[in-house]
């Protein structure tokens, strides 16, 4: 049997055309990204919009895939630093609320009533604070790209108007599973209760709990009224960062061009998530408010009651944030 000879010219066309077939497979890269809520909410919405840029920017050559419901950690979100530390997750999408157990400068934005209005947010994401905090994550094997936003956390109960540190005495509230949570709600006399959130909407329903606080998206994308969740008392405690993130190692196995390109889609999806959640809050009061829940607007004298009653949990926490940083996020509030 006489051997096929193509010619030369043919040879090395489908050679090259192997080449370069192989080269573009093993520049191809997926990585894995996690985040504790799916695309229903602003939350998945930005890993949706930064896996959607880098695609489109790298022209298919790098893909991420979005795990939500934090179920690339069995649904415990405050293991999700520790996973992507590790190397199980590759990036996230992840709250300053979840990782502060792992990085305790995150704590700065859940002590209570620290930052008065969304410029005060970006006074600190934005200046030389949020580098500090970008530095800590760092420090800890992870790198941060961006900042997103969950907004601010209201509270929620099914008992009755809470306008006064003394209208939760006794109450049950699910809080997630940071101390510093615990001991605010302490101090305001409730009986904080620690949950996941896949576990709090059944423990709301039973009534195992009285109450939650979360950013108005959630209450209004996941229907807490409808739990039970009758009265919403707009008190603005926290405001819950988000923070677009990278493992080490897996930002060190990129060259800089890739590096370049996540951390812009990073911060570009971030902008536009942060101001897509500010512009659709008073939308979501209007429909909260529509479906028969009574909600709360403090007045100045309101406020400064629940100020003073939680005023013992700086004095807890300062020193476990870091006095340096709390001093320069103050500072920063103050001449923002």
């Amino acid at each position: 049997m006489k051997s096929i000879r193509y010619p030369t010219k043919l040879t090395a066309a489908l050679a090259g055309a192997v080449l370069l077939c192989s080269a573009a497979s093993a520049q191809a890269r997926e990585f894995s990204v996690s985040t504790v809520l799916s695309d229903a909410f602003p939350w998945g919405q930005a890993a949706e919009k930064w896996a959607e840029l880098v695609e489109e920017r790298s022209e298919g050559r790098i893909t991420l895939r979005v795990y939500p419901n934090s179920q690339l950690v069995a649904g415990d979100q405050t293991r999700e630093f520790s996973a992507m530390r590790q190397g199980l997750i590759d990036m996230a999408i992840g709250s300053t609320i979840n990782w502060s157990p792992q990085v305790p400068e995150l704590n700065l934005f859940s002590l209570p009533f620290f930052m008065p209005d969304e410029a005060a947010v970006d006074a600190i994401t934005g200046g030389e604070a949020g580098e500090m905090i970008f530095d800590a994550i760092e420090s800890r094997g992870v790198v941060p790209l961006a900042w997103g936003e969950n907004g601010f956390r209201q509270l929620s109960n099914s008992q009755g108007p809470i306008d006064e540190p003394a209208d939760l005495e006794g109450l049950k509230i699910r809080v997630v599973g940071s101390p510093l949570f615990q001991d605010t709600f302490t101090a305001l006399g409730a009986n904080p209760t620690q949950m996941s959130w896949a576990d709090a909407k059944p423990a709301l329903t039973t009534g195992a709990v009285d109450g939650q606080e979360n950013p108005l998206s959630v209450f209004d994308v996941a229907r807490i009224d409808q739990v039970g969740q009758e009265h919403l008392t707009l008190w603005n405690y926290m405001n819950d960062p988000l923070i677009f993130a990278v493992n080490q190692q897996i930002w060190g196995s990129l060259p800089a061009e890739d590096q370049e390109l996540l951390r812009q889609a990073a911060i570009d999806a971030g902008e536009w998530e942060i101001a897509m959640t500010r512009e659709e809050e008073s939308g979501r009061l209007a429909a909260i408010q529509e479906r028969g829940v009574q909600v709360v607007e403090l007045t100045d004298e309101q406020h400064q009651a629940f100020v003073e009653a939680t005023r013992s949990v700086y004095e807890q926490w300062e020193p476990r944030i870091g006095e340096e940083l709390v001093q320069t996020a103050r500072e920063a509030i103050e001449t923002r």
